[in-house]
């Protein structure tokens, strides 16, 4: 039975890029992996935290790189891609495998910019933790709102750790004050820091009552650990034990065995540093309160102890809420997919968390989403952009496969449909079970969010059409937030996506990846179509064919302000119940796709339709009237009713975030007013603002350049969709004039 929750790897890896890259370092044969040594981490931040550079420490650390890249050099090894390293930032999920005092940690570095936020959306989804990063100087800023609010959905126990603790102006406590206040949770610092007029000297470890000294000449690879004492470190010893007695307070009321224990000592003091550990661990798992660590990646300080961090706190796969899998799959695979990428020479590879079970090379696999099956041409554990081919990898880990052609994000394989109906009945069966958990396991939806921009795309010749059709095929299947449409009017193929950053990096994708110069049409904003009103008749539609004449006839009716996820409705009132019960199935199938045909794209500018409901009271047809024809009438009735009570266009509304230097924060104000924004916060941030705002995304087309000129370059914006309003009457005629 230990032997099941092994795995074992081996083989060779070589590096591919890369005179300015990195050189990875890798045993000849890795060691059997206790699942319990094992931790699935996923790093989240708001953009520009220090995610990437605090990841390459930990693959320096750990031995797995042998010189640390910078990402202002372009050599990280996470940011492999072209555009990361030109722009600087992460653009897309990278995992990588290393070891960290006899443990396996599979790590997930993650995009911080909001246009990027599928990424992090799949990713979530196979974690079993999470190590959120904050900028000390700034704490909780816009995107870490929006992570948190991510991790939430699953249920992620995390640790904070709070970067950039060697800046003048970073400040720790206000950073705790921060986390407690926007993120709503409790917080369980277990470090502070050591500043001498602003400058980092060190960093006090609140459970040992330890001061760490990080060395500068050998890149903080070494440090050391001194006992703080009562006579040589007064002020620190003393502000240590006041701070373990905060700590030691908080987690009894959360710990009921630490509750007990501290009323037979009598004593908050007589409490050990692993009783502490135990209590921390018990309530980051069950999410009652939040470990924060603290550092400067940059200056190679605190990664260490944030790396013990991931091992002291952070679940292992058995001990995760998706160990349920193992409960009802028990040794049958259950494997979710959660990424894929397209290599030139391996073909697609598909990225797994594998959650119960093994992958073997050669095996067949069941893809239940898809009910199709596949078969695994190679096995990889991953290290970014290099993979290191194995012949099998256990349950617990991250697994890379080629050869899947039918796969996508979100889909989840396993051995055979037998596995499916056998999961499903122990899952019934289960005394612990919930109503939520065969969604949580059988549920592929990723419920990608809605892009909020578009633009036309054409390939330079008639030649490269196929080619182009091939590449944006590949980065869709790989970007589930890429829309790719062809508008039937013109012919053109429509891009949609996140942001004006999502679209121009996709076109240079295009361009270099695959070696085709495209030229992207004028960025147009996806709005929104609906009714206000209700309203409700009957339509008729005839079509001859040949000598015979087809009459359908239907009742329906338009409800505003709908918010469910039915697309169709049914009248089941006593007038019209018995006539519905009637219809056949291949009837109501035909009314259905009459129906999402017009949701999708709605008769005034042919943008989908939001906040409507449609319902069906009757429907009439001839014997020998095909599905088609119902289809086309229902589509032209809804058509019809909505031109008759009126269609009213909905604009994208954004949520800003601005941090700007107080001397240019007058002038932001100033131009904010002119966008039709609405200022909802304000607040100080030492000598700068961070204003807070919901303003229309038509207003905000090139914002973030007009910001570096009022501010001279000061200032950082965060911009992300929040809803859809209705528009006035005179902004939506320039809207319509516009498009």
């Amino acid at each position: 039975m230990w032997i099941s929750r092994l795995i074992k790897a081996s083989c060779t890896i070589q590096r591919r890029y890369s005179s300015k890259g990195t050189t990875i370092v890798k045993k000849e044969h890795e060691e059997l992996v206790d699942i319990k040594k094992i931790r699935n981490v996923g790093i989240l931040a708001h953009i520009d935290a220090g995610k990437t550079t605090t990841t390459e420490r930990m693959l320096y650390y750990s031995g797995l790189i042998k010189h640390m890249g910078e990402v202002h050099h372009g050599n990280t090894v996470t940011d492999y891609m072209d555009q990361e390293r030109q722009r600087g930032i992460t653009i897309t999920s990278a995992s990588v495998t290393f070891q960290w005092k006899n443990h396996r940690i599979n790590l997930i570095d993650t995009p911080g910019h909001i246009d990027f936020t599928m990424e992090v959306e799949q990713t979530l989804r196979v974690l079993d933790g999470a190590v959120i990063i904050l900028d000390g100087s700034a704490g909780v800023e816009a995107q870490t709102l929006t992570v948190c609010r991510q991790a939430d959905k699953y249920n992620i126990p995390r640790i904070i750790y709070v970067n950039k603790m060697d800046r003048a102006d970073a400040n720790f406590d206000k950073c705790l004050r921060s986390i407690e206040s926007k993120l709503k949770v409790e917080v369980l610092p277990t470090q502070f820091p050591i500043k001498e007029k602003g400058v980092l000297k060190g960093i006090v470890d609140i459970i040992s009552l330890e001061k760490l000294v990080f060395d500068k000449k050998d890149m903080g690879m070494k440090f050391t650990k001194l006992k703080l004492s009562e006579n040589e470190d007064n002020a620190l010893w003393e502000m240590a034990n006041e701070k373990r007695r905060n700590l030691t307070d908080k987690l009894s009321s959360m710990d009921d065995k630490l509750a007990e224990t501290i009323i037979e000592q009598e004593s908050l003091d007589a409490i050990t540093p692993q009783m502490l550990l135990d209590s921390i661990y018990k309530s980051t798992i069950s999410r009652k309160g939040v470990p924060v660590l603290l550092g400067s990646s940059y200056k190679n300080i605190g990664v260490q102890p944030l790396m013990d961090s991931i091992l002291l706190y952070l679940p292992s796969p058995n001990e995760s809420t998706y160990s349920i899998y193992h409960r009802c799959f028990d040794q049958n695979l259950s494997a979710r997919a959660f990424k894929v990428v397209h290599d030139q020479q391996k073909g697609p590879i598909t990225f797994f968390r594998i959650h119960s079970g093994s992958i073997k090379r050669g095996e067949k696999l069941y893809n239940v989403s898809r009910e199709k099956r596949e078969v695994v041409t190679k096995l990889y554990i991953v290290y970014a952009d290099e993979y290191q081919e194995v012949s099998k990898i256990m349950y617990g880990n991250i697994a890379a496969i080629t050869g899947l052609k039918n796969t996508m994000a979100g889909d989840l394989v396993t051995s055979s449909p037998k596995a499916v109906i056998e999961a499903k009945n122990k899952l019934v069966a289960h005394s612990h079970s919930t109503p939520g958990d065969a969604d949580k396991i059988f549920d592929s939806d990723l419920k990608t969010l809605e892009p909020v921009f578009f633009c036309s795309i054409e390939a330079p010749s008639l030649s490269k059409q196929v080619a182009l059709e091939t590449a944006l095929h590949q980065l869709q299947r790989e970007d589930p937030s890429l829309r790719v449409s062809q508008n039937e009017e013109t012919g053109q193929i429509v891009l949609a996506g996140m942001g004006e950053l999502h679209l121009e990096i996709i076109k240079e994708r295009i361009r270099t990846e695959y070696k085709i110069a495209v030229d992207l049409g004028p960025l147009q904003i996806s709005y929104r179509e609906t009714i206000q009103e209700p309203i409700k008749d009957i339509y008729s539609y005839e079509h001859k064919i040949g000598n015979i004449t087809h009459t359908v006839t239907v009742q329906m009716s338009l409800i505003p302000n709908y918010q469910g996820k039915k697309t169709l409705l049914l009248d089941k009132s006593p007038q019209y119940s018995t006539h519905i019960a009637a219809i056949p199935i291949k009837m109501m199938k035909a009314v259905k796709i009459g129906v999402e045909s017009v949701l999708l794209h709605g008769p005034k500018l042919s943008y989908p339709i939001l906040n409507m409901g449609v319902k069906l009271h009757f429907l009439e047809y001839g014997s020998n009237t095909s599905s088609s024809i119902v289809t086309a009438t229902v589509s032209q009735c809804i058509r019809k009713l909505m031109k008759d009570v009126g269609i009213t266009l909905l604009e994208p509304i954004m949520r800003l975030e601005i941090v700007v230097p107080e001397t240019y924060s007058s002038s932001i104000l100033k131009d904010l007013s002119k966008r039709r924004a609405q200022i909802t916060y304000i607040d100080v941030h030492g000598q700068d603002r961070v204003i807070q705002c919901f303003a229309p995304l038509a207003e905000l087309l090139g914002y973030s350049t007009t910001v570096r000129i009022i501010s001279s370059g000061h200032a950082s914006l965060s911009l992300e969709f929040d809803h859809y309003e209705l528009m006035d009457s005179a902004i939506e005629a320039e809207a319509i004039k516009r498009d």
